[in-house]
């Protein structure tokens, strides 16, 4: 009876609180084919600017008072950071002084910025993406990556702090000459000069 009991429980749990629904709105854009974990935490969702097919998995934690944009078709997998601000120099500075200093941003040592992450890249699990950073489109985060500063399209990056280890267009081109017929949805979006609703090319790492 108590496996039964469990397996009904976990059942009713996913079906409540961990199913994944199509259809978000954002910036006013109706957004068809985005989904987001209700497992997800997201603090100043008003600052979180997204494009559409965006997936934003369980457990991730998207901190956005300094705004994040994350472009069509971003993959934000599960138990990632996304921060757009850091306090733990300014707490270490000032001490008592932390809660009752005038403006919040003028403290010393406080650091805030936006996060831009590019067309169709992916966030691997485990990885966190800190202020000031700009991912161009394409790009590939691996697991347990730390994230800073500004990076060009179709980076490879890993490390603590992320470094580029590769390029994800070689991958690419294996696969296009396995599977020809994607190739314009490929060029669609690849190869175009607009943007989309997340950051372009970065200037290489900072």
């Amino acid at each position: 009876m108590r496996a039964t009991f469990n397996r009904w429980r976990r059942r009713l749990a996913r079906a409540l609180l961990y199913r994944m629904v199509f259809g978000e709105r954002s910036a006013g854009r109706a957004l068809p084919h985005t989904r987001i974990s209700p497992a997800a935490c997201l603090e100043h969702e008003d600052r979180l600017v997204l494009g559409d097919h965006v997936y934003i998995g369980p457990f991730n934690f998207i901190e956005a008072s300094g705004g994040i944009t994350l472009g069509d078709g971003v993959q934000i997998t599960s138990h990632c950071s996304l921060v757009t601000h850091a306090s733990h120099r300014a707490q270490r500075l000032l001490g008592e002084g932390y809660v009752n200093w005038p403006g919040q941003l003028d403290r010393p040592g406080w650091i805030a910025g936006p996060i831009a992450i590019g067309a169709y890249s992916f966030i691997g699990p485990h990885s966190l993406i800190e202020a000031n950073t700009r991912l161009g489109r394409g790009t590939l985060v691996c697991a347990g990556s730390f994230v800073r500063g500004e990076y060009p399209d179709f980076a490879i990056l890993e490390g603590r702090p992320a470094r580029i280890v590769g390029d994800t267009r070689r991958a690419d081109a294996r696969l296009l000459e396995r599977y020809p017929a994607v190739r314009p949805l490929y060029e669609a979006w690849a190869t175009s000069d607009d943007e989309g609703h997340g950051g372009g090319a970065g200037h290489g790492p900072a």
